[in-house]
């Protein structure tokens, strides 16, 4: 098979991966929004299409204020507009596509554009382990290989879980690996093309949208071009570099123009709380225990591929040095900075949630890993998945708000307790909820978009048909997936 063809192979495996995932992430989200990190960029969405604005009165009529008030006086949220954004269409699809259906109360209406909000993220983790699989493929894996890789992150890493919330991780992922994609899987040509180049820098001029502290990944990633030993290097890094400047400094022109300083992201100087949460007060090695191996946070807990992952990176920095360089110090670098952040845990929430991009990213040298594996290798990956697809399981079975707004989770002062272990408070949760004979009130229980919509009033069969639609949807593209797999070369050549 020529080049061309396998590029064109390449393709629709990716297009029927990206939709068999999308439609089975739809069915195991949760459709709801439960904290202030995912209501806010709702209300900032509203008011984005309804007003062409990214303040957020609602928050202040609602109590659930968060931020600072701009220079005209206006209730501005603290996080970068980029996710708001990004989920206008699917706000825009749920109040002028699933709003017209029958069985939805006005009573339940924002209850069902914040699901189509939410279904977002399912869109941006499929697209984002869709881009694992291109990857890897052009690291000279098998279709087949590439594949079982890019379900390795699909189902047994936070992405899965984070599919089913509405946090900025899976798109800040998805642009990552967009990125990594343009500027390290070329190594057979000799100029990378000026479009490739451009495409990178605006994937990761748009992290900075998603969260400024993606300045991070950004540095890496140009540290990362130049060790890749391109003789273009200089070039692409430059060029690459003058993209993402353009998409930095128009987020410090809306900063000056909000707040009067660049760097004033509107963030207040206290929590409702009275802590100072954006301080770097955290021991390091408390933050480096906790991100690393507290029963609560733990990386290699809450995504075990990670392990065999390491194993990779070795012959992955020998076959691409660029992208090896990437996937290796991306980590590192939020592992250092967040162990120092205050909230380094990420507020209420399922795992390690500010690691999750450098663990997807982390887990490409899974491919590398598992070329010519032993059949013990192979056991141990399979092992691996099974946990990962576990621990995953768990965790979006309940309501993690549900068994940390207990105290368990937080001391008297709010400081995470190191020895907070969800899969024992929420596997005890779901353990209940099977055995109870007694329904959940709304917000409790199986965390599942029909189950919650239903109690907050939605027609059953109405949910029945669209959970029944998006289940149809997953099964022919998982059928039209399992054909364009075996219809191409099985083993395309390195970089092609």
């Amino acid at each position: 098979m020529d080049i061309p063809a396998r590029q064109a192979h390449t393709s629709r495996v990716f297009l029927w991966l990206f939709l068999t995932l999308n439609f089975f992430y739809i069915l195991t989200s949760s459709g709801r929004v439960r904290l202030i990190d995912e209501v806010l960029p709702v209300f900032q969405t509203e008011s984005i299409v309804q007003r062409g604005s990214t303040a957020v009165p609602q928050a202040v009529e609602a109590r659930l204020f968060y931020g600072k008030f701009d220079r005209r006086g206006q209730p501005q949220a603290p996080y970068p507009p980029g996710p708001a954004i990004a989920a206008a269409p699917w706000y825009l699809a749920g109040r002028h596509v699933l709003l017209k259906l029958p069985g939805i109360p006005a009573g339940a209406q924002n209850l069902v554009t914040d699901f189509a909000i939410v279904l977002s993220n399912a869109t941006f983790s499929a697209l984002a382990v869709a881009l694992a699989f291109v990857i890897l493929a052009r690291l000279g894996l098998a279709a087949r290989d590439a594949l079982r890789a890019a379900l390795v992150i699909a189902f047994a890493t936070p992405i899965f879980c984070h599919s089913a919330w509405y946090y900025s991780e899976p798109l800040t992922t998805a642009l990552l690996l967009g990125a990594a994609c343009a500027l390290f899987t070329a190594a057979d040509v000799e100029r990378l093309p000026l479009g490739r180049i451009v495409v990178a820098g605006a994937c990761l001029g748009a992290t900075l949208w998603m969260r400024p502290t993606q300045a991070l990944a950004v540095a890496v990633f140009m540290i990362a071009v130049a060790l890749s030993g391109r003789e273009d290097r200089w070039r692409v890094a430059a060029l690459a570099a003058a993209v993402v400047a353009l998409f930095g400094g128009a987020y410090l022109w809306r900063n000056s123009a909000m707040f009067g300083d660049p760097f004033d992201f509107g963030y207040p100087e206290l929590a409702e709380n009275g802590k100072r949460l954006n301080s770097f007060d955290t021991p390091l090695l408390t933050g480096l225990y906790g991100l690393l191996l507290s029963p609560g946070k733990s990386a290699f807990l809450f995504a075990p591929p990670l392990v065999l992952a390491l194993a990779g990176l070795p012959k992955l920095w020998r076959e691409n040095r660029g992208l090896a360089a990437a996937i290796m110090l991306t980590p590192l670098a939020y592992l250092l900075f967040y162990a120092k952040y205050t909230q380094y845990e990420g507020g209420y929430g399922f795992g390690p949630r500010y690691l999750v991009p450098g663990i997807v990213l982390l887990c490409l040298a899974l491919g590398p890993a598992m070329r010519g594996a032993s059949a013990g290798r192979k056991k141990i990956l399979l092992a691996l998945f099974t946990a990962g697809v576990l621990i995953n399981a768990i965790g979006m079975a309940t309501s993690p708000l549900e068994d940390q707004a207990t105290g368990r989770y937080y001391d008297a002062h709010w400081n995470y307790r190191l020895d907070y272990n969800p899969l024992a408070g929420q596997g005890r949760l779901l353990l209940h909820y099977l055995t109870s004979p007694d329904p959940a009130p709304i917000g409790r229980g199986f965390d599942r978009w029909f189950v919650y919509l239903s109690k907050g009033g939605v027609a059953t069969g109405t949910l029945a048909i669209l959970a029944a639609l998006t289940a149809a949807g997953a099964a022919f593209s998982a059928v039209r997936l399992r054909r364009a797999l075996h219809g191409g070369d099985s083993r395309p050549p390195r970089n092609a």
